[in-house]
């Protein structure tokens, strides 16, 4: 893990898709888990990596960052299964819900533990990052 999954400064990428280029156009995809209606994570969809997971029924996503096909968990095993998917009402955006094939859900972990990707809640007085599992803890 790197410093923006570990700190607890808030550092929003406001930049993200604004940088984009055309020629990849992507949408907003929220991806939830079916079983615990927990959010996993936010991500991207292009038309290739939208026709690809209809296709394997297995999350695909667009990473913006390495600007190719993302199979989630391709590397580590830790894949999903897409159970449904639902098109906002101006169809640019998208809501997967998804099965865990195995363990864990985030790149990151907690003592050995896997996390949700959204472990941290932000302190609107003090505007600083509250790991959610230091104070499941405590």
């Amino acid at each position: 893990m790197g410093f923006i999954e570990e700190t607890d400064k808030l550092s929003l990428d406001w930049e993200k898709i604004s940088g984009m280029s055309r020629e990849n156009k992507v949408i907003p995809v929220a991806v939830q888990n079916i079983l615990t209606k927990e959010v996993i994570l936010i991500a991207y969809t292009n038309e290739e990596a939208f026709n690809e997971t209809i296709r394997r029924k297995k999350l695909v996503l667009w990473s913006t960052s390495r600007n190719k096909l993302w199979f989630k968990g391709g590397e580590s095993g830790n894949t999903f299964t897409v159970d449904r998917i639902f098109v906002n009402c101006e169809q640019n955006s998208l809501v997967y819900q998804v099965t865990p094939d195995k363990g864990n859900i985030c790149h990151t972990s907690y003592n050995g533990m896997a996390n949700n990707c959204y472990y941290r809640e932000l302190d609107m007085d003090s505007m600083q990052l509250i790991n959610l599992n230091e104070l499941k803890e405590k």
